[in-house]
């Protein structure tokens, strides 16, 4: 039987088998237990996803293969399997697996479960595997307490986090350990998680089919996250009879989360990325967060979308809004190291920002303008004052000669040829009068006027 990569869904760091229903643990019967519990895998070779992690040679294997102690932090986002790979290393290799939640249990437990491993280890030889989910969320003391037990090897040292280690977890504890990064799993990823949850017999055993446009709608829902995939299929099997099919309707009826009709390889996207980018232009700023929202719901790259936001505020705000350009760039930034879903404010941000500011053309207008020009041959050699002078001998080609360095003239600017005579007096930026160019319009104007002798760079603007 075959299982999948995720994390545990119910905190629970017992892996003894389960009691019956009426035993004093109170843990549900095998059956009982959430889907994605039942779905675990109980070898490295059942699991899905992360691939640099589990090849041969790689550090989990030789925790496996040849059941060398080790401390790893495990750091990735939730569902990728944290949890799952701790536990197969615990289960493989029959060692004691105690799970320690840095959000319920402090330094008292810590030192509880410490001690009872060096008894363990002294008395039986048996080593234990203990586990810390959520270290980021113990303090600087309580992650202190697991320094000797790691430091010694008394315990295998496996500590799972969301956050950045270099961040959250204590130097000395981050550099016993050996840092290993679990990534989101992909579509295909996901797809066989669900497919195996529908068919094996710890999970649904064909109780329920599932049509593909749903697959395609949980695929997008789950966002990376197998525990999130298997548990909204739970929910999905349990409004339909045995032999059923669950469809995109039951889904949604399911996990209250409509469908929303966007294929990212499709019309849907071209057409939502255009009304997207057409609503910003034209200052609808609710419209366009309503396009933001339907793609980020699609499971649309947000990445994607950062970066055209990146190319609107040039094209279509420009310089009438510098800090445009800032504040999408920014937005990417935030995607990069954030991620969804938190991103999505950062992204609605930017939107906001681009939509609301005043608007110019100007900057690609004047860009595909010089490059129109260059593509039909009017470019022509560089005027003789401005080429290189810096080597040996370009004086006696007359490189250089006659060149004003604006810096020894009042205003910083002088009368000077600068453009090839093939475009000389060509006029590629034209400033609107909208927000902060409408101060461009006017400052190029005098530039110009100063460049072609009208005026000089002085106040009073004598000719010179």
């Amino acid at each position: 039987m075959t299982g999948t990569l995720f994390d545990d869904p119910t905190g629970d760091g017992d892996r003894e088998a389960p009691p019956a229903p009426d035993a004093p643990s109170g843990r549900p019967a095998p059956e009982r237990q959430p889907l994605a519990v039942r779905m675990r895998p109980r070898s490295l070779d059942e699991v899905v996803g992360q691939a640099h992690l589990l090849g041969p040679g790689t550090p989990i294997r030789q925790l496996v293969d040849r059941d060398a102690p080790m401390s790893l932090v495990l750091w990735g986002p939730p569902g990728t399997g944290k949890t799952t790979l701790a536990t197969v290393v615990s289960q493989v290799t029959s060692r004691r697996f105690v799970e320690i939640s840095a959000v319920s249990d402090g330094v008292k437990r810590v030192r509880a479960e410490i001690d009872l491993a060096r008894r363990e280890l002294g008395v039986a030889g048996r080593q234990t595997v203990l586990f810390v989910d959520e270290i980021h969320r113990f303090s600087k003391a309580q992650q202190d307490a697991l320094l000797p037990a790691v430091e010694n090897r008394w315990v295998s040292f496996i500590g799972a986090t969301t956050e950045n280690p270099f961040f959250s977890v204590i130097s000395p504890l981050l550099s016993r350990s050996l840092l290993l990064t679990l990534e989101p799993l992909d579509e295909d990823d996901l797809r066989e998680v669900v497919r195996r949850a529908l068919a094996d017999e710890r999970g649904l055993n064909g109780a329920a089919t599932l049509d593909p446009a749903a697959e395609d709608h949980l695929i997008r829902l789950a966002g990376g996250d197998a525990r999130r995939a298997l548990t909204y299929l739970e929910a999905a099997a349990l409004v339909v009879p045995d032999g059923g099919v669950i469809d995109a309707d039951v889904l949604e009826r399911a996990v209250d989360r409509a469908a929303v009709r966007y294929d990212r390889e499709g019309d849907q996207h071209y057409d939502v990325i255009s009304a997207f980018i057409k609503s910003i232009r034209g200052s609808d700023v609710d419209a366009a967060l309503h396009y933001l929202a339907r793609m980020i719901e699609a499971g649309e790259d947000p990445r994607f979308i950062a970066r055209r936001l990146i190319v609107h505020a040039s094209e279509d705000v420009g310089m009438a809004d510098p800090t445009a350009l800032q504040t999408a760039v920014a937005a990417a930034q935030a995607v990069e190291f954030v991620g969804l879903p938190e991103a999505r404010i950062n992204l609605a941000q930017a939107v906001i920002h681009l939509a609301l500011a005043p608007k110019s053309n100007a900057v690609i207008m004047a860009v595909d303008g010089a490059l129109g020009d260059v593509r039909k041959g009017l470019a022509g050699p560089v005027p003789g004052h401005l080429r290189d002078a810096h080597y040996k001998g370009a004086a006696r080609v007359g490189h250089g000669e006659g060149y004003k360095y604006p810096h020894d003239h009042p205003g910083g600017v002088v009368r000077q040829r600068y453009a090839p005579d093939a475009v000389h007096g060509r006029e590629y930026y034209r400033p609107t009068r909208h927000g902060a160019e409408s101060r461009f319009t006017e400052v190029l104007a005098r530039i110009r006027s100063v460049l072609r002798g009208a005026r000089s760079a002085e106040p009073g603007g004598k000719k010179g």
